[in-house]
């Protein structure tokens, strides 16, 4: 701090301070072409650099478009399959309510000697509707998440991995021969 206190006091008393309007002896001339030369020379550089670095960012920005629209079509499908689960499960309960119905008709008009016939054989009838309900929506995950694992499978196996799998599968055989 104290160096730059100096240098300010020295150039405020000097008396020289001031425009040369001496072209040659200021070096304006010089100057001039010095900068020129660096201008003239680094917008090559400087611009070839630029326009690389424009192309690469254009690159990520369309790879990431791409990754987005493929994301979309995918979030897409999921929200299909979601649509068509919760239509299967409404018609599931819908269905599963004409029966309870249907079973609840039945056992008023029957006498009292049949209610309790009744009540057992509506009681069985719906364990076995919820469990052939249960089954029925099991198969339908299942099939789902088969579906989604073949999907995500074909879209990351390659001609290696399918080589790799190849391999091990006949060394396999040949160990059990």
């Amino acid at each position: 701090m104290d160096v730059f206190s100096q240098i300010f006091n020295q150039l405020a008393h000097a008396k020289s301070f001031g425009f040369n309007p001496d072209f040659l002896e200021a070096n304006v001339i010089n100057i001039t072409l010095l900068l020129s030369g660096l201008i003239y020379i680094l917008k090559n550089f400087l611009g070839s650099t630029l326009i690389n670095r424009q192309e690469k960012v254009l690159l990520a920005i369309q790879e990431s478009e791409e990754r987005l629209k493929q994301a979309n079509e995918r979030l897409e499908e999921a929200e299909k399959q979601l649509a068509q689960t919760q239509l299967v499960i409404e018609q599931i309960k819908q269905e599963a309510e004409i029966t309870a119905q249907k079973v609840r008709d039945s056992i008023l008009n029957q006498g009292k000697i049949d209610i309790e016939k009744l009540t057992y054989a509506g009681k069985t009838s719906i364990a076995n509707a919820e469990q052939a309900i249960k089954k029925q929506i099991q198969q339908q995950i299942v099939t789902l998440a088969i579906h989604k694992v073949t999907v995500q499978l074909e879209e990351q196996m390659n001609e290696t991995m399918q080589s790799n799998i190849i391999d091990n599968n006949i060394n396999k055989l040949g160990v059990k021969l």
